[in-house]
């Protein structure tokens, strides 16, 4: 009886964890509401959307598995030319070119998760550049296909469903980005609210004990890291086909560093983290770099030495805090 009456508390903890609370509807409110304040902007909010989707995929594996990467942008970069190669020779179906985008995506997370998963620490931090840097020095090299330096062009993008064409105007664009990215948000709360997510934590902060309970850390770790790279293909895939060009900057450390700078600033293994961080992120580099075009990436470092030394877990942190402050 007793037994029952655990598993039926356990139950219904995990059903809690589940529910959906009325502050995460905040942020798709406020995007749907930028749609029709900020019309001339949606070309940007777009790529504002897609980068969310990117960020949060390196959020699976970087705050929740604990793997740290700088080479996320293999899989974002991977997915972009997938779809861009589809697009620019004859097929620009998008929705079919995001899922072949998520499937070659999670394809090449899974053969390299092979191999650099084996190694922790530094030696993991290294091979995952590793993998981005060859990825990007093969397209370079195969110019013939994806452009090389120029990169690649010549995409011809279909309207969604045969009726929503993109346009200079964005709402198509915008609107497509929205609704991916909200399913790729569903999958990623899915997976965190989980016992699958939850062993990734327990990996992430003890893995002897994991061992020691029997839990297979090793595969679930493959697991997390093979859904990440097929998400992050699906947010290159998505910014190929609303700017209807790629380049080999997809494959770039920059777009790796820039990355975990914007979960940082938003919270590492939060889930909502991205949502705060690419905002700000994409804000201030416009702002530093309008008000001094030489030296703004210093005032970019400037902003994160502070968020790290005076907003630990970022600005979700602080709201935690300021949530659980005294007397509130």
């Amino acid at each position: 009886m007793a037994a029952a009456d655990a598993r039926a508390a356990a139950i219904d903890a995990f059903a809690r964890r589940h529910r959906f609370r009325a502050l995460e509807a905040v942020p798709w409110l406020l995007a749907l509401a930028a749609y029709g304040v900020f019309p001339g902007y949606l070309p940007l909010g777009a790529q504002i959307l897609a980068t969310i989707l990117f960020v949060l995929s390196a959020d699976l594996v970087l705050g929740y598995a604990g793997i740290v990467t700088l080479g996320h942008a293999a899989f974002f970069g991977t997915g972009a030319y997938t779809a861009g190669l589809l697009a620019a020779n004859g097929w620009g179906e998008p929705l079919s070119g995001l899922v072949a985008a998520a499937l070659i995506a999670g394809l090449v997370g899974f053969l390299s998760g092979l191999i650099i998963l084996r190694t922790t620490g530094l030696a993991l931090l290294m091979q995952t550049l590793v993998v981005a840097t060859t990825l990007y020095e093969a397209a370079n090299k195969a110019g013939r296909w994806t452009g090389g330096d120029d990169g690649l062009s010549g995409m011809v993008v279909w309207p969604i469903f045969g009726v929503f064409r993109f346009d200079m105007f964005g709402r198509a664009a915008y609107t497509y980005s929205l609704a991916v990215l909200f399913l790729g948000w569903l999958l990623a709360r899915q997976i965190v609210h989980s016992p699958f997510g939850r062993s990734l934590t327990g990996a992430r902060e003890n893995t002897a004990r994991m061992h020691a309970i029997g839990a297979p850390v090793a595969q679930r770790r493959l697991i997390i890291y093979t859904i990440s790279a097929g998400l992050a293909g699906v947010s290159g895939a998505l910014i190929a086909q609303t700017t209807s060009f790629v380049g080999l900057t997809s494959l770039s450390l920059e777009r790796s560093g820039n990355a975990l700078i914007m979960l940082i600033i938003g919270g590492v293994g939060r889930l909502y983290g991205a949502f705060i961080g690419v905002p700000l992120f994409m804000i201030a580099q416009d702002r530093f770099s309008k008000a001094d075009p030489v030296y703004w990436y210093f005032w970019l470092g400037l902003l994160m030495v502070a968020v790290v030394i005076f907003a630990r877990g970022g600005v979700l942190g602080i709201f935690e805090r300021l949530w659980k402050w005294p007397g509130k």
